[in-house]
């Protein structure tokens, strides 16, 4: 039904309730609309004016609505309604709605009215017929209620009553093109008709002073798709000669309605700032100079997204890795050229023209190399398509006609740095990588990639033009290279294979039981003839035990390693070293201690295949299950391995004769560690029969039971056997020590008032006002602490006890204690608030009892009564994480709080110094040595290199565990290295690409250009760092560019420091997926590097929320440690912390390995709170920008007072934030203060902005198939994807409280939940991002309550930065140090287990007598250092220290 028939229908229907003069003008109207007289558009404004009067009247109500309630009509007469039942409308406004008005007053001229807001007597048309509260609806109006949603022009789908939509008002003096393309002033035409034919003899002018608007003359953008769907636009301009670069009127041709438009185009940038814009039509080609000053704001729009483009473009280039804040950052930074129509770039900005942005990445793309990585699937261009719902492959075909000059950006020529790496390192890269190409070649002449098939560029046909084309068969070529067209390159696929290869699914693979039980099913017997040589060497019970055997004439002893044959030939032999041989009732045996192959530990397919590795299995077998004999040789590190790095050129350990392998390292299969081969000691007569993996499998079963000693003599209890001692897990136990419990072993007298976990979910919402509440049906909130763990249980040992059997003898097997409970301040009657200003190792004593079995302790504790302490409560707790103190007893019964009892104090000075057993204890749990350990072992401050060092974060926690000292530091970005400097004074910075400076070392310079000394090989003790993992995302295939990439990453470069250096310990911190980028290849080949160079290594991931600090920030931590250290364990998690962060194990190859922590997600102490973190900090406001302000009070809680320091400090330092433009701090403001609200608590309201300005009410205009419609049967979708369809770039909206891309994509992205999401003072941050936003990857960056994002100190604090530590530079260079930074509590947590390791070695050192490595290390680097300085000197060596022979040459 056309549109005529429709407004007829609708006449029908009021027709009868007309007067008869009424009905005869209707009559006449048509008859003249039918001859021509009038056009169709005067006829509807005509009719819409008659039907105005007629009904109002026969109503009883005035001639003009607006006299009502002064409301004025968007629409002016010149808004030629000829659409369906949406333009015969009169809308129907609600009482609260402000007026809308047509910004822009447009001169009446020709058959167009002025203003809209002119007087309505004179305009009836111009009236918007509104609702009056009191009185019946007229007929017109419940004619116009027909149409919901809000009407839309067909042509250029802008809505009708958008107080935004402009008219053109028309010129009639003006030329048509024709006409005007002939006029003598533009001289270059002829008027040769024949030049219409082709588009490339089509003559070229300028324009200028133009508008663009559809047949109906609204002003509409020509960007919108409108051209590439054939609807007509025209333009109205004043056009000058090709070679005139003056925008002003003067010299030019006015002319009218020019058009239809055919095309548009971009030529590039003038110069490098101005994208020139043209139109062409059927007549000619028309660059566009300067807009009429009523198309200015539109066509501003369209230079700003080109620009924009141009920026997001040449950004990515550069900075492939960078997040979708790294590109705000950039956006909003950027000052826009002179002479453009907009002085700022925002997010909105950004979002809005998002779909061109992209379809501008994809052309660069398209042009680019196909061996390239696409900009496309980059983690920055991935977040935008998300959030903003782009369409990729959209209208490629009809942008490649339309836009004939795509613009041009100069394509980056630069590759990666090459990266400096010693052979070993580049030999372990270029092996690998030359293999697994090989075999994915071979893999992908059989597998073909999927397309999506949904979007335009896969169901476009081939080109038939490009390379990949021209090989195919079909277009005479020869099929070799099976690549797809470059013109139907799917970008879909690229973006979903590079999000699949980043989203690590943390499936619970269940561990894997150790391979004894299996082997014994797999293994096959051979023939073979054995035979006993020489007599038995002992006899026990029925087994005789020998030396040696004859196997098919070959001997065997004991110590001589065999393969042994699986039953599947798939699976190579089986290797073991026999530990015994015997004969007895089942025949001619061995034990068999077995090795593992590389291929069966964490490195894979990426390990030697000729690399053994000892592990702790053995077991019985019969000897005829025995192949052959092989060579089994364990390659220990040569004397002088600190000092051969990067000497090693050959990958290959030894040959491969078939029966040859070698071996470095004892292997922990459930936690990844490659370790020294344990020091084994089998004494001589029981050598034949010595196996050290069964001493050390029976020595942790032995650890794993309690057991009870040292009886209390003079016992008269009949029911059970009192102790002084027990021995658990390597720990001694006495009567007095404090120990730790699970939650649930015990309950306290008190139930404090738990946080109720109650939904914070409201029922009766106003769905009109929040009309996004719906999506919030989860009662989980992000960051909140609910499901947090309660803190250990600690208690004091009364009693050790084992109960009496009837035969009166103690039942060893269960160890029984009994314990006095210490209260936390939490678990008084006061509850959680009482813990906020307490200590956070402060107890309350109390005389309340428990027994619990010996086997739930998990670990013992220092507490002691303040008032005995010899130190300060601050000097005695910060001398390790298991010390606490108690000042006060905590009644129950009376809730009140008292000295403590005698007894109390008096077993504390009893226990105190005694009884603190030896045994594996870390250093902090050993409170008599940790207090006596400072005068006797004085731990050295290593000299340490920071590669890749940011601000410091890793350097400074390792200075506070006080084991290194960072000598040199390297970090390519200014600001960060200045902010390194103000910390660290003593350290040399270097401020340039780590690659080259690794190249003067290794040619042997001692300075670099700037005359800055370089560190040489032998000085650096530590290496740490986190290398960025550049050029890895979206790398699904290996494939050349793949290698390149890898092989010029700066984690090989990082590996080659560490070959090169030597360090005695290293560190690689990374992101969680680190460990499971490219099916976990980059860490495989990480270990194997690390296991050739001869390191101990092992890897694991920690969360930093289980350190100190309110933040859930997973990280990936690789140690290493240098022959002769011991490996660092990962630190036992000090605080609880939010379970949901806390999933840490990681899968490689479907096993699932875990890091050594045994206590779980539990922790010592309770988990640190926004609050702890913050709450001390004085308001401010958005934007707030003084450097420097007071504290305005004392610190509240624990934390704060630990991050201020001792040193009493009056000035805090950058508590200064972000301005946000005045949309975002408007929404700000709107967002609740309740836990848990973000952008769907957000009303649907107009507001007026700070800079003045309006926001507009968001339009819900399309059914939703998902959500279906709201409980008011409103509807819920804003563009037509909701209903299933495409997306139409007309549906977009801007400028609304509620920002339109989020219920756009929210229904694909789990509702945006968080984004402009407000922090919760009991919970946690989100991970520290480099730029907070609020629509960014972690959008949960509002303060609770003051409507800002957070500041640069509150980002430092959740980080654990102290509050004297410094950052550099402006606003967004010190959010990117703190973001980008290692937690200082964590890097502290990891240097203590460091320390740990060391005092271990020092101790046995000091046991043995044998001073050599650390002694001779340091004289070695002080003859080297000073060697120049010194004429002769004489070393004292003292007795008991190994005599080496040392050579020092010049």
């Amino acid at each position: 039904m056309s549109f005529q028939d429709h407004v007829k229908e609708k006449l029908k229907l009021v027709q009868d309730f007309l007067h008869v003069d009424a009905q005869d003008q209707l009559t006449s109207l048509e008859e003249k609309m039918k001859s021509s007289e009038i056009s169709m558009e005067v006829y509807i404004s005509k009719v819409k004016t008659l039907l105005g009067k007629e009904l109002h009247i026969e109503n009883g109500s005035h001639a003009d609505g607006t006299e009502q309630n002064g409301k004025t009509n968007g629409f002016t007469n010149g808004s030629h309604k000829d659409e369906d039942s949406e333009e015969v409308t009169m809308d129907v406004q609600e009482e609260d709605e402000e007026a809308v008005k047509s910004p822009t007053a447009p001169k009446g001229k020709g058959g167009r009215r002025s203003k809209g807001n002119s007087d309505p007597k004179k305009s009836p048309a111009s009236t918007r017929v509104t609702r009056n509260s009191g009185k019946q609806p007229t007929i017109l109006s419940m004619f116009s209620k027909v149409c919901t949603p809000p009407p839309k022009c067909p042509d250029c789908r802008q809505y009708l009553d958008d107080s935004d939509l402009k008219f053109f008002q028309g010129d009639p003096d003006n030329l048509d093109e024709p006409e005007m393309l002939t006029d003598e002033r533009l001289s270059l035409f002829d008027s040769n008709e024949d030049g219409f034919e082709s588009y490339e003899d089509l003559p070229q002018h300028k324009i200028t002073n133009f508008s663009v608007y559809d047949k109906r003359g609204h002003l509409c953008p020509f960007d919108s798709g409108l051209i590439e769907k054939n609807v007509e636009l025209y333009f109205s301009c004043v056009v000058k000669p090709i070679y005139d670069d003056n925008p002003c009127l003067d010299g030019g041709v006015p002319a009218k309605k020019l058009g239809p438009i055919n095309a548009w185009w971009i030529t590039g940038f003038d110069g490098g700032e101005k994208a020139l814009i043209g139109f062409t039509t059927a007549f000619a080609d028309y660059i566009l100079m300067q807009s009429s000053e009523e198309y200015a704001p539109i066509f501003a729009l369209m230079q700003e997204k080109i620009y924009m483009s141009k920026i997001v473009v040449e950004f990515l280039q550069k900075n492939r890795d960078a997040t979708y804040e790294d590109l705000l950052n950039k956006i909003e930074t950027t000052v826009p050229p002179a002479g453009l129509n907009f002085n700022c770039f925002t997010e909105d900005t950004l979002l809005r023209h998002a779909q061109f942005v992209v379809e501008q990445v994809e052309s660069y793309d398209e042009a680019g190399d196909s061996d390239e990585s696409p900009i496309i699937v980059t983690p920055c261009m991935r977040d935008l398509i998300k959030l903003a719902g782009v369409t990729l492959g959209k209208r490629r075909a009809a942008r490649r006609q339309a836009i004939r000059h795509p613009t041009k950006i100069e394509k980056d020529s630069k590759g990666p740095t090459k990266a400096t790496t010693t052979t070993l390192v580049y030999q372990i890269f270029d092996t690998f990588f030359s293999d697994q190409i090989e075999q994915n070649d071979k893999e992908s002449m059989g597998a073909k990639r999927q397309r999506c098939g949904v979007c335009e560029v896969c169901q476009s046909p081939d080109c038939g033009k490009c390379a990949a084309c021209k090989d195919m068969i079909k277009f005479g070529g020869s099929g070799k290279s099976k690549q797809a067209c470059k013109q139907r390159r799917c970008p879909n696929l690229a973006v979903k294979e590079a999000e699949d290869d980043e989203t690590v699914e943390e499936i619970d693979v269940p561990v894997e039981k150790t391979k004894k039980v299996s082997q014994a099913k797999r293994k096959k017997q051979t023939l073979c003839s054995l035979t006993w040589i020489g007599e038995p060497i002992q006899t026990e019970g029925k087994r005789q035990y020998y030396r040696k055997v004859s196997l098919n004439d070959e001997v065997l002893e004991v110590g001589d390693c065999v393969s042994v044959s699986s039953e599947d030939p798939s699976i190579p032999l089986y290797l073991a070293r026999i530990t015994s041989l015997w004969e007895d009732n089942h025949g001619k045996m061995f034990h068999a201690h077995w090795f593992l192959r590389g291929i069966h530990t964490v490195l894979g397919e990426c390990s030697d295949p000729l690399e053994l590795v000892l592990v702790d299995e053995c077991e019985d077998m019969q000897l005829n299950y025995v192949q052959a004999k092989v060579n089994v040789t364990y390659k220990a590190p040569s004397n002088n391995w600190f000092m051969e790095g990067g000497m090693d050129n050959e990958i290959k350990v030894i040959d491969d004769d078939g029966k040859s392998f070698f071996y470095q390292f004892w292997y922990d299969t459930e936690f990844a560690r490659f370790e020294m081969p344990p020091k084994t000691a089998s004494s001589e007569d029981c050598k034949f029969k010595y196996c050290s993996s069964c001493v050390r499998t029976n020595e942790r079963k032995e650890q794993e039971m309690p057991r009870a000693s040292e009886p209390l003599p003079d016992q008269d209890n009949d029911s059970k056997a009192l102790y002084n001692m027990a021995c658990f897990k390597g720990l001694q136990f006495k009567v007095g020590d404090g120990v730790y419990l699970p939650p649930d072993s015990f309950n306290f007298g008190v139930k404090p008032a738990s946080p109720v976990k109650r939904s914070h979910r409201k029922e009766d919402v106003d769905e009109e006002l929040y009309p996004e509440y719906y999506r919030k049906s989860s009662d989980y909130i992000k960051g909140s602490n609910l499901d947090a763990p309660e803190p250990f249980r600690i208690g004091r040992i009364k009693e050790i006890f084992c109960h009496r059997r009837s035969n009166g003898k103690p039942d060893a097997s269960e160890v029984k204690l009994r314990l006095y409970k210490f209260y936390r301040p939490e678990n008084t009657h006061k509850g959680v608030k009482a813990s906020y200003h307490t200590d956070i190792n402060q107890l309350y004593w109390s005389d309340e009892e428990v027994t619990v079995d010996m086997s739930e302790v998990l670990g013992r504790c220092q507490v002691e009564y303040a008032e005995d302490l010899n130190e300060s409560v601050q000097d005695y707790s910060s001398g390790g994480p298991d010390r606490f103190y108690f000042l006060e007893a905590y009644n129950a019964k009376s809730k009140g709080f008292e000295d403590p009892p005698n007894h109390a104090r008096s077993v504390v000075n009893k226990g105190k110094g005694k009884g603190k057993g030896k045994g594996k204890a870390s250093a902090a749990q050993e409170p008599q040595d940790s207090q006596t350990e400072p005068q006797t072992l004085k731990v050295p401050k290593y000299r340490t290199l920071d590669v890749f060092s940011g601000c410091g974060g890793l350097s400074e926690g390792f200075h506070q565990a006080g084991i290194s000292e960072t000598l040199w530091a390297i970090e390519m970005w200014e600001p960060a290295a200045q902010a390194f400097r103000l910390n660290n004074p003593g350290t040399t910075v270097f401020t340039e690409d780590c690659n080259v400076l690794l190249k003067l070392v290794m040619s042997g310079e001692k300075t670099n250009s700037l005359g800055q000394k370089l560190p040489q090989k032998g000085d650096v003790e530590m290496l740490c760092g986190g290398p960025p993992c550049q050029g890895f995302s979206g790398m699904n295939r290996f494939n050349s560019r793949t290698y390149s990439a890898f092989k010029n990453s700066l984690v090989v470069s990082y590996l080659s420091y560490c070959d090169y250096y030597r360090p005695k310990f290293f560190l690689l911190e990374n992101v969680r997926n680190f460990v499971s980028f490219k099916s976990s290849m980059v860490l495989k080949l990480t270990l194997r590097c690390l296991v050739r160079m001869g390191y101990q290594c092992t890897f694991g991931v920690l969360q930093a929320g289980q350190y100190g600090v309110a933040q859930t920030r997973r990280r990936a931590i690789i140690l290493a440690a240098a022959p002769g250290e011991e490996l660092p364990r990962y630190p036992e998690p000090l605080h609880v912390f939010a379970p949901r962060a806390c999933s840490l194990s990681v899968v490689v190859d479907e096993k699932k390995y875990v890091s050594n922590v045994t206590r779980g997600n539990g922790g010592i102490y309770r988990t640190i709170t926004v609050r702890d973190t913050m709450s001390d900090l004085p308001e401010i406001r958005n934007g707030a920008a003084a450097l420097e302000i007071s504290y305005n009070g004392e610190p509240q809680s624990w934390f704060q007072r630990q991050i201020r320091g001792t040193q009493y400090q009056p000035i805090l330092r950058d508590h200064i934030c972000k301005d946000m433009s005045a949309l975002v701090e408007g929404r700000m403001r709107h967002i609740p203060l309740a836990p848990g609200s973000d952008w769907r608590d957000l009303p649907n309201l107009e507001v007026r902005l700070r800079d003045g300005t309006m926001t507009k009410k968001l339009r819900y205009t399309h059914p939703d198939k998902k959500n279906g419609r709201s409980s008011t049967d409103a509807l819920r979708g804003v563009c037509t994807c909701a209903g299933g369809k495409p997306c139409d770039p007309a549906d977009r909206q801007f400028n609304t409280l509620i920002p339109w891309c989020l219920p756009h994509t929210g229904n694909r992205h789990n509702h945006w939940a968080g984004l402009y999401g407000r922090l919760e003072w009991d919970g946690f941050f989100s991970t520290t991002v480099t730029n907070p936003e609020p629509m960014g990857k972690q959008g949960r960056v509002l303060h609770p309550e003051q409507h800002r994002v957070v500041s640069v100190r509150e980002c430092a604090r959740s980080q654990g930065f102290p509050d004297t530590y410094r950052f550099f530079g402006n606003i967004l260079d010190k959010h990117r140090q703190v973001g980008n930074a290692v937690p200082p509590p964590l890097s502290r947590a990891i240097g203590m287990e460091i320390k740990k390791c060391v005092i271990e070695r020092m101790k046995e050192e000091k046991a043995t007598g044998d001073y050599s490595s650390e002694v001779c290390s340091s004289a070695l680097h002080f003859i080297l250092k000073y060697a120049s300085s010194l004429t002769h000197f004489v070393f004292f060596l003292p007795e008991n220290i190994k005599q080496e022979k040392m050579e020092v040459t010049d």
